[in-house]
């Protein structure tokens, strides 16, 4: 199962000095599986450069999975200028929740209408089918691949998911708040003896977390506890916070793995193969 990392922020694309190592796209991230599945987890901002690299890898048809963690802005807002949409043999199917009493399309069609955009979503070439789906479902891709979606604590909702394949696992658990002293079950279920398990650290430290505990958004050290209690093999730090610079991601990371030894910083441009070996990639 090959994993690559496009976007790795949350809030808002914050492009800048600050920010270069570790990338400041939003989130995305693209997975090929041993049955050469294509499935992208989440279409915010680092979509775009994924989608530029899947038509160069991909001449003639581009066919694969969205998964929609939910429908903030952080989450969605690459998808209007994502290529391959633009392409009449390309095929998606986008999986996701209704949000706020909408059916999950027409959320998503809200982006491509003016005065936003001068384009419409039923405009669009490629072949789009949109699959809403609810906690607790499983959704089989493929002949050898299948993922597992639970409900996550975030205001307004949203999806964790799990994706298994031949034996690997890949569990992917971003925006989510933990109760205080406890664990969200459903990231425990998601994350029992995961491979790799991307995990929400927006604040550096619980302090900050315990000031905006209404943002549904975790810290390192929630992350590292998680790996611990759900006996992970690798953690990966993900959805940085906006306002956190490279040096401060830096950080977060030397302190997680004094905790949880196995820890991954994810950034823009990583891209590895799990299982894991012996060294952690970098």
């Amino acid at each position: 199962m090959r994993i690559r990392f496009w976007g790795v922020r949350g809030t808002i694309p914050v492009p800048g000095p600050s920010t270069i190592k570790v990338g400041g796209n939003t989130a995305c991230i693209d997975i090929r599986t041993s049955d050469d599945q294509l499935i992208i987890i989440d279409a915010g901002s680092g979509i775009r450069r994924l989608g530029q690299l899947l038509q160069r890898e991909n001449p003639g048809r581009i066919v694969g999975n969205i998964l929609i963690s939910h429908t903030h802005w952080d989450h969605i807002q690459g998808l209007p200028f994502f290529a391959p949409i633009l392409g009449r043999n390309n095929r998606f199917v986008l999986v996701g929740q209704k949000r706020v009493n909408k059916r999950l399309e027409e959320v998503l069609a809200g982006q491509f209408i003016e005065p936003y955009l001068p384009f419409a979503y039923k405009t669009l070439p490629a072949d789009l089918i949109v699959k809403e789906v609810a906690g607790g479902e499983t959704i089989v891709v493929g002949e050898n691949t299948v993922v597992q979606v639970a409900n996550l604590k975030h205001p307004g909702g949203c999806l964790g998911f799990r994706i298994e394949n031949n034996n690997t696992v890949f569990a992917y658990c971003s925006d989510v708040s933990h109760p205080d002293g406890g664990f969200d079950e459903n990231v425990l279920q998601l994350a029992q003896g995961a491979d790799l398990l991307v995990h929400d650290t927006h604040f550096v430290s619980i302090e900050e977390r315990n000031k905006f505990s209404d943002w549904g958004h975790s810290c390192w050290l929630e992350a590292a506890q998680v790996a611990i209690e759900a006996k992970v093999k690798a953690l990966a730090l993900f959805h940085y916070s906006p306002d956190m610079s490279d040096d401060e991601v830096e950080e977060i990371l030397t302190k997680t793995r004094k905790v949880f030894p196995n820890t991954i910083m994810s950034r823009e441009g990583l891209e590895f193969q799990l299982p894991l070996g012996q060294s952690l990639p970098g």
